[in-house]
C-alpha cells in the first residue's frame, strides 16, 4: 500500500491549493480515506474524511465552506480543494487509508503518505 500526495507550496492568505494523493497497492473502494494534518508543536488532526459506506463527508468546523474533498476511484485518487487559505492552515498534509468506516481521527488510519507542506502568509 503506497500513498503519495502533491500539490503543496506556499500561497498568500485568500488563496487556494489543491492536494491530490495517488494511491497503488489497493482499490480506493474499499477503503475509508482521508486529509489530517499536522503543525510544528501541535497534534496530528483530521482535516476532511470520506466514508467508505455512503461516500458521506466530514470537516473540522474550521475548514467547512473553504475545503473540499473528493475521491476518484477509478483513478485511486483523493483530492482535497481548500479555497480561502488562512494563517492557520499552515501545516505538513498527509492522506491516510483505512478499511472499513471509523472517525475522521489520526488514531483510526493504517496508511499513510509521506506528507505535503502547506504555508500559507499573511
Amino acid at each position: 500500500v503506497q500513498l503519495v500526495e502533491s500539490g503543496g507550496g506556499l500561497v498568500q492568505a485568500g488563496g487556494s491549493l489543491r492536494l491530490s494523493c495517488t494511491a497503488s497497492g489497493f482499490s480506493f473502494d474499499d477503503y475509508n480515506l482521508g486529509w489530517f494534518r499536522q503543525a510544528p508543536g501541535k497534534e496530528r488532526e483530521g482535516v476532511s474524511c470520506i466514508m467508505l459506506s455512503d461516500g458521506s463527508t466530514y470537516y473540522k468546523d474550521s475548514v467547512e465552506g473553504r475545503f473540499t474533498i473528493s475521491r476518484d476511484i477509478a483513478t485511486n485518487t483523493l483530492t482535497l480543494q481548500m479555497n480561502g487559505l488562512e494563517p492557520g492552515d499552515t501545516a505538513v498534509y498527509y492522506c491516510a487509508a483505512r478499511r472499513g468506516d471509523a472517525p475522521c481521527g489520526h488514531n483510526f488510519y493504517d496508511y499513510w503518505g509521506q506528507g505535503t507542506q502547506v504555508t500559507v502568509s499573511s
